[in-house]
C-alpha cells in the first residue's frame, strides 16, 4: 500500500464503514494513511489525526503528490483529545471513526525511535519523537523505577511471566551502568532467561519484543488511559447510524474496547456489530505477518 505502513484489515474496515460520498470520517491514528486514502477514494471527507509528527509529515508529502488526498484535513494531536480536535476542524458530527492502535512498520523499522530491539537504537519509544507531549523515554523508566515498579509494569502491561527475574536483572545491570539502548535492554532481559541474546531463537526474541518492549511503550505513551478517554468521546461525535471501528493488537487494548462497547450498549447508545472480533484472512497474514494479532471490533450508534 505504501512504504510507511501497510494498513491491516483494510477491506474489512471499508466494508464496515460503508463509506458514503460527501460524508465526514475521522481517522484517529492516520499513520501512513492507508485507511484514510480508501475512504477518500470513495468520496468521503477525512480528518486525520496522529501524535507522531513523522506520520503527519509523510501523509502531507503524499497529499502533495496525489489529488485523491484533496478532502483530507490533517492535524497533529493525540486521540485522547478527539472531541476538541473534531470541533476545531468542523468534524463534530461524523459518519465513521477508525482507530488503528498498532505501531507502524516505519516506527518499528526506524532504529532511532527505539520501538524494537531488532534495530539497535536508543531506548526512546515516544510516539511523539519531538517530546512535545511528554519528555519521559523508555530509558527513563528502565533506569529510574524501583524493582517493584518494574515488576508491576512488566507483569501488568506486558503480561510477562518472568517479570520478577527480569526486574532484578535490570536493577543489577543498571547498578553497573545505565541501560540506554534497545540492544542493552534486550541482552539484560535475555540474561534473566538464562540465555545469551545471540543464542536465542528468533521466536523467543520476538516474545521479548512483544512483552517487555510492549509494556514500556504502553507506559511511555500512556496508551491504555488515552484509549479509555477517547472511546466515549468518539461515540458522542458519531451521527445516528454512524460507526466506530477499533483495531487492536494485544489483549489489554482489546479488553478495553470490548468492555467499552458493552457499556455503550448498556447505556442504549447503539449496538455492537461484531459479536466477536474480526481477524485477518489467511491471505492477509501471509502477505503481512504484522497483521496476525490484529482484531477489529465495530459499534454502531443508535
Amino acid at each position: 500500500m505504501n512504504n510507511y505502513h501497510v494498513p491491516v484489515l483494510l477491506r474489512e474496515v471499508i466494508d464496515f464503514l460503508q463509506v458514503k460520498k460527501g460524508k465526514k470520517y475521522i481517522d484517529a491514528t492516520i499513520g501512513g494513511g492507508g485507511h484514510s486514502l480508501e475512504i477518500l477514494k470513495r468520496g468521503g471527507k477525512v480528518l486525520g489525526i496522529d501524535c507522531d509528527q513523522e506520520a503527519i509529515d509523510y501523509v502531507n508529502n503524499q497529499r502533495l503528490k496525489n489529488k485523491d488526498w484533496e478532502e483530507l484535513t490533517l492535524i497533529f494531536g493525540n486521540f485522547k483529545d478527539i472531541d476538541k480536535i473534531a470541533l476545531l476542524k468542523g468534524f463534530d458530527k461524523v459518519t465513521g471513526i477508525i482507530f488503528d492502535l498498532g505501531v507502524s512498520s516505519y516506527q518499528l523499522e526506524k532504529a532511532q525511535r527505539g520501538f524494537s530491539f531488532q534495530k539497535a537504537g536508543p531506548l526512546d519509544m515516544r510516539m511523539d519523537a519531538s517530546g512535545a507531549s511528554g519528555k519521559v523515554k523508555a530509558a527513563d523508566l528502565v533506569n529510574a523505577l524501583t524493582k517493584g515498579e518494574l515488576y508491576a509494569l512488566f507483569s501488568k502491561l506486558g503480561e510477562e511471566r518472568r517479570a520478577s527475574a527480569i526486574s532484578s536483572a535490570i536493577v543489577r545491570a543498571r547498578g553497573i551502568k545505565p541501560i540506554e539502548s534497545t540492544r542493552e535492554l534486550a541482552e539484560v532481559v535475555q540474561s534473566a532467561y538464562g540465555q545469551k541474546l545471540d543464542q536465542t531463537s528468533a521466536f523467543e526474541r520476538q516474545l521479548i519484543n512483544k512483552r517487555i518492549f510492549q509494556a514500556l511503550r504502553i507506559a511511555v505513551n500512556d496508551e491504555l488511559n488515552n484509549l479509555r478517554q477517547a472511546l466515549p468521546k468518539a461515540i458522542d461525535l458519531l451521527e445516528k447510524n454512524g460507526r466506530l471501528l477499533v483495531i487492536s493488537f494485544h489483549s489489554l487494548e482489546d479488553k478495553i474496547v470490548k468492555q467499552s462497547f458493552i457499556e455503550f450498549d448498556r447505556l442504549n447508545k447503539g449496538k455492537i456489530i461484531t459479536k466477536k472480533p474480526i481477524g485477518p484472512s489467511k491471505d492477509e497474514m501471509k502477505k503481512n505477518r504484522k497483521s496476525k494479532s490484529s482484531k477489529l471490533r465495530v459499534f454502531e450508534k443508535s
